[in-house]
């Protein structure tokens, strides 16, 4: 008999009911019972609000340099951020199209579909990464210090310098554009590893891009794997690594910093009375953790942060139901792992995000490709939205807070917190994850499907 973990699947389905409805491939909402309260737990974790903020900083060096190399980010100097926006009106539909209890706080959307140059929330993150690594190579060799004005990366002495080097990473698509983008741009010889749920467009656009695209037939973890084995065979060569890298878990977390400012500039509060709700799609879980970890750190236990995954592959949901983290996959559920969010097309949870800051997400829930679909050709008809791109992916966690209202994981968790008289002051964040470089015929194409 099969067994995961030492137990069978009638064994795990008898100690965790949910995941029998998670092998059957259908929507839960789990409630995660590790929860833990972060002014608890800060001090467990390996970083704090200090290496979040000098990565803010490294961002803000960067900026003369992005501001000129990319001139879509003229108009915010060169700082790669999105827009927050409110959208009252997709609330009142969704509450009148019978997904659960109405919501009365406020629903907002979070635009990374609309970040610069790699158009997901990985060009928050997976840009940081290459920028901080291409700092750290041309300080050591005496090329640049600190007080420089680094637009001075544009010269030809440091894309010469830099295509002596070589920068890799596995990715279903997001990641390995903004990785591969800067990194061509800064002159890195850059490989981008992709697996078969990667969209073709995607792989075209790198190529344009004078990035080395190396396909696989393979899933995602396989392409991560591959490419990790490659990179380490090769001289000056650079990892990036979704499931375990810290930088790109700092550069995510950023995000944080900035949410809080352009929330206090729409004077939204958030304290103990006016809680605040955050739905983040999860891949391998890269992303949202760090997002999840800096919004903890300005926030604290007012934030409440839900991870969202395609049925077919909730592998960071199996990952702490069980406790096994990245030692279990969804194969071992019965699961395929494809899906439409090809973003999240994941079969294996990050075992860095997992163990390290497991304890601060709240829970996690599961979305249909059907229900992706329904709410993108909703958004992509409402007066309020019809201008914003997004991707199938964007939109998995648009449910969340009908379902944390309706089910009764999500009514034990308000109740939990003592927060059912407080949710007519709640605010939700939608995480928008990605979008804004998909081509207009294949948007159409979603939207036909």
């Amino acid at each position: 008999m099969k067994t995961i973990g030492g137990m069978s699947l009638e064994q795990w389905f008898s100690r965790t009911p949910e995941l029998r409805l998670i092998a059957e491939g259908r929507e839960v909402f789990w409630s995660n019972p590790d929860a833990n309260q972060f002014k608890k737990i800060q001090d467990t974790h390996p970083f704090g609000l200090a290496e979040v903020q000098d990565a803010e900083v490294r961002l803000r060096r960067f900026a003369p340099y992005i501001r000129k190399m990319f001139p879509e980010t003229e108009e915010a100097a060169g700082i790669i951020e999105s827009a927050i926006r409110g959208v009252p009106e997709l609330k009142a539909l969704l509450n009148d199209s019978g997904l659960g209890e109405a919501v009365t706080g406020g629903l907002l959307f979070k635009l990374d579909n609309e970040l610069p140059i790699a158009g997901s929330v990985k060009a928050r993150g997976g840009i940081y990464e290459v920028l901080k690594h291409a700092e750290s190579l041309a300080i050591r060799e005496g090329l640049l210090s600190l007080e420089d004005d680094y637009s001075v990366l544009t010269e030809k002495r440091f894309t010469d310098f830099y295509s002596g080097y070589s920068l890799a990473v596995g990715s279903t698509g997001n990641l390995g554009l903004s990785i591969g983008i800067v990194g061509a741009a800064l002159g890195f010889k850059s490989l981008v590893h992709m697996s078969s749920d990667a969209k073709f467009w995607k792989k075209e656009l790198l190529r344009m891009r004078g990035v080395s695209v190396v396909e696989y037939e393979s899933d995602y973890s396989h392409a991560v794997a591959e490419g990790r084995k490659q990179a380490g065979k090769m001289a000056n060569s650079h990892f990036v690594d979704d499931e375990n890298s810290q930088s790109l878990f700092l550069g995510y977390a950023v995000a944080a910093l900035r949410l809080k400012k352009q929330l206090g500039e729409l004077a939204i509060p958030v304290d103990s009375d006016h809680p605040l709700f955050v739905y983040l799609p999860c891949g391998v879980g890269g992303g949202p953790g760090g997002i999840t970890f800096g919004l903890k750190l300005v926030f604290g236990d007012n934030v409440h942060c839900f991870f969202a995954e395609p049925v077919e592959a909730p592998c960071m949901l199996i990952g702490l139901a069980t406790g096994l983290h990245e030692e279990v996959s969804v194969a071992d559920f019965g699961l395929s792992g494809e899906t439409l969010a090809d973003g999240l097309a994941v079969g294996r949870p990050s075992g860095f995000i997992g163990r390290n800051f497991g304890s601060l997400i709240s829970g996690v829930f599961t979305v249909t490709d059907e229900l992706l679909l329904k709410f993108l050709k909703l958004c992509a008809s409402e007066r309020t939205t019809r201008d914003i791109k997004l991707e199938p992916s964007a939109l998995a966690g648009l449910v969340g807070p009908w379902r944390l209202l309706s089910t009764e994981a999500g009514k034990s968790y308000l109740s939990r917190n003592k927060m059912e008289g407080n949710m007519d002051r709640a605010h939700h964040i939608i995480w928008a994850t990605g979008g804004g470089m998909v081509p207009q015929e294949i948007l159409e194409g979603y939207l036909r499907g």
